[in-house]
């Protein structure tokens, strides 16, 4: 079976797609000195911009990781926002856990993996 990569780097792809199933990059802020809340969104918007791209939307979510960099003051926020973004009847698996951040200034990174539809 083919794999088809987009965006490819010597590092990554961010987007990956194999046998019906859209693997994304972790996805971070286009702003990383916004507060949580818009940082989520701008993460989410990116997303929907990818899976668009790949063929797919959020609504064919299977599996979704957040990371966060301070859980205990960020946890709540960030799923304010997210619950609004997940359709309802459409949630994916989801894991969400404290990570140090590639730099400093980010304070959430979300990786989904998604069906084709």
């Amino acid at each position: 079976m083919s794999v088809t990569r987009m965006h490819t780097s010597e590092r990554a792809s961010k987007i990956v797609i194999h046998n019906g199933v859209v693997y994304l990059s972790g996805m971070v802020a286009e702003d990383p000195d916004a507060d949580i809340q818009q940082q989520t969104r701008s993460t989410l918007a990116r997303i929907d911009e990818a899976l668009a791209e790949a063929g797919t939307d959020r609504e064919h979510l299977l599996r979704a990781n957040i990371y966060l960099r301070d859980i205990d003051n960020h946890f709540a926020l960030m799923n304010e926002v997210w619950n609004d973004w997940v359709p309802n009847g459409h949630a994916p698996a989801r894991a969400c856990v404290e990570a140090h951040m590639a730099r400093s200034a980010l304070l959430v990174e979300i990786t989904v993996t998604a069906a084709l539809p």
